[in-house]
């Protein structure tokens, strides 16, 4: 099995893992308290509550007919990760509803509730970012409109998320709209904050004088590439090799370790980055 394939198998079952936190966060914290704090999960929530029909099946009829118009309308652009993990999550919603029927919240503690309604579908969601997914719905108009038109995706979704929000105040009360509005402004800090995490990486700074080792080790060892330049020691006027390089966090203990071993007299400095992009990283921006 090629690289590529390998890579493709495990960014599926991130896609898989990633769908049955979102959904167990939508379904056993999130529908239960009619937290609606953006997206179809949330439309749904609204539209139960006024239809009367079961947020989950909502949830897979709007679902379904979104992922027709990202087909109709982007075509092949439409990403194939998307397409699975928008099928799948309503797959798994429609049987949670069936295996594990939920008429009441959990516990009666809205805020411990409203806790987990958040984290769980925040992770979800930044895990699909990392393998270049989406979990559908209203990803998917996003990406109408930003082939359409030059509207701003970010403010279009937040419009969007805002409405839903306050349809909540009309469907419900003011208690559950108010614990919706906490939930959509502390849903994009977390999404944000749990990317950052998972993007994280390591830029390495090391001045050695004795540089190939360490150079090989990265190359041959921990395959990442190197940057080399020339460099004087300020009081000592001995010329040094400074060491470049981008490692994941994983690999920069692994990196710690081995100079430690090889070269005490190495000076490191090592600087976190959420932003690396370049072979071995993110491609595009």
């Amino acid at each position: 099995m090629s690289n590529k394939a390998i890579k493709l198998f495990k960014d599926y079952i991130v896609i898989t893992l990633a769908v049955i936190i979102m959904d167990l966060g939508i379904y056993a914290f999130k529908f239960p308290n009619h937290f609606s704090f953006g997206g179809v999960s949330g439309l749904a929530v609204v539209l139960n509550e006024i239809l009367g029909i079961s947020a989950a099946q909502i949830n897979l009829m709007i679902n379904l007919a979104l992922l027709v118009i990202g087909f109709a309308v982007l075509g092949k652009s439409f990403g194939l990760k998307t397409a699975y993990a928008t099928v799948l999550s309503s797959v798994v919603l429609s049987l949670m509803e069936k295996m594990m029927p939920i008429s009441a919240p959990l516990t009666n503690q809205p805020m411990l509730e409203l806790a987990y309604a958040i984290a769980l579908p925040a992770v979800a969601a930044a895990m699909l970012f990392y393998v270049d997914a989406s979990g559908g719905g209203t990803d998917i108009v996003a990406m109408i409109l930003k082939k359409y038109t030059t509207i701003d995706i970010g403010t279009a979704l937040l419009i969007s998320d805002v409405a839903i929000v306050a349809l909540s105040f009309i469907a419900f009360d003011v208690r559950t709209g108010l614990f919706s509005v906490c939930g959509l402004l502390a849903k994009s800090i977390f999404v944000d904050r749990t990317m950052d995490q998972m993007r994280l990486c390591k830029y390495f700074t090391i001045i050695s004088s004795d540089p190939e080792p360490i150079c090989d080790f990265i190359q041959n060892v921990l395959n990442r590439s190197t940057t080399l330049y020339n460099a004087e020691g300020g009081y000592s006027h001995e010329n040094k090799k400074v060491i470049l390089c981008a490692l994941d966090r994983r690999q920069a203990v692994i990196l710690q370790r081995f100079i430690r071993q090889t070269d005490d007299s190495a000076f490191i400095m090592i600087t976190k980055s959420s932003e690396t992009f370049g072979k071995g990283f993110r491609l595009t921006a």
